[in-house]
């Protein structure tokens, strides 16, 4: 067992190809520090540079192409420093991008067998469904994104266990779906979460963990929020590799103690009866940054016996 359970084995290298903005948190500003304070190695590659995410009422940048990624992956192989252990990648429009990402993943695929790699599906390009989830070993689709990339309707858990399953049959091993519309045990005040993981036995056949979380509803929007899940989930079932309930519990303790203390802020510089700004919402997380390493558990898991 880990001595500390947020120190990661020296040589955990991330490669996060992702929005990066100026101010504020979202996609590779989400994900970077937290990987980092939990001991992961993150090399960036930002998908846009953007002065501020796009809640906001302005904002200015630039979007790198699918040329310009190609031009910098080969920059990182030529001085043979393309060794990964794990691919973040998160929200992009540009099909040609997307498939780029896609031939850069196969190839660190083959120089690593054992590279994980993790996405965000915010768009639901057909070339998402065709390409990258077949090449994806961790996913976080939302109940309505875990609909479209499986043809399948969820109006119960056991629809949602077989859409979960439908998603492992396309690739990924590590299916969360973040948010559902399913009624929860504890109220109308919740939401419910449902995670599924097939490990490889050493006998060769696949075992399947399937969880279940209810999960607090909070009265705001918040961006960067899918990012830093991702991010999350990555490093926590890079520590318990065959135990979805304690890197989901971690993964989503993490998550309500960030957004507990962002909401709080935000409410505080709003003032009374004043709805909170994008600006005042941001991410509290640098003053999260304990709590990322080592989360009190407030979310316990229930696995399902199906």
């Amino acid at each position: 067992s880990l001595k500390t359970p947020w120190i990661v084995d020296s040589g955990s290298l991330v490669l996060s190809i992702q929005s990066h903005v100026v101010r504020g948190y979202v996609g590779n500003k989400s994900a970077s520090f937290p990987l980092q304070v939990l001991g992961f190695e993150v090399d960036s590659i930002n998908s846009v540079q953007f002065s501020n995410h796009t809640g906001y009422s302005h904002w200015k940048g630039q979007v790198l192409t699918a040329d310009e990624l190609h031009v910098l992956y080969e920059g990182i192989k030529l001085n043979n420093v393309h060794h990964y252990d794990y691919v973040l990648t998160g929200y992009t429009r540009d099909t040609s991008f997307l498939e780029m990402v896609v031939d850069i993943v196969q190839e660190l695929k083959r120089a690593n067998p054992n590279l994980v790699y993790g996405y965000v599906p915010e768009n639901l390009h057909p070339v998402y469904k065709n390409k990258v989830v077949p090449v994806a070993d961790i996913i976080t689709p939302n109940q309505f994104e875990a609909e479209l990339l499986t043809g399948k309707n969820i109006s119960t858990e056991k629809d949602a266990v077989e859409v979960m399953d439908l998603l492992h049959k396309m690739g990924p091993d590590t299916v969360v779906i973040t948010s559902s519309d399913l009624p929860s045990r504890l109220g109308d005040r919740f939401l419910v979460s449902l995670g599924s993981q097939r490990t490889l036995m050493p006998d060769g056949t696949k075992s399947t963990q399937r969880v279940r979380m209810e999960i607090p509803k909070v009265d705001a929007v918040f961006v960067g929020t899918g990012d830093l899940f991702a991010a999350m989930l990555l490093a926590w079932t890079h520590h318990y590799p065959n135990d979805l309930k304690t890197a989901c519990e971690k993964t989503f303790s993490v998550m309500h103690h960030v957004i507990k203390r962002t909401i709080s802020y935000a409410h505080d510089l709003a003032g009374p009866g004043r709805k909170p700004s994008p600006p005042q919402l941001e991410l509290r997380m640098v003053q999260s940054k304990a709590d990322i390493e080592d989360p009190a558990i407030v979310m316990e898991a229930t696995v399902l016996n199906l």
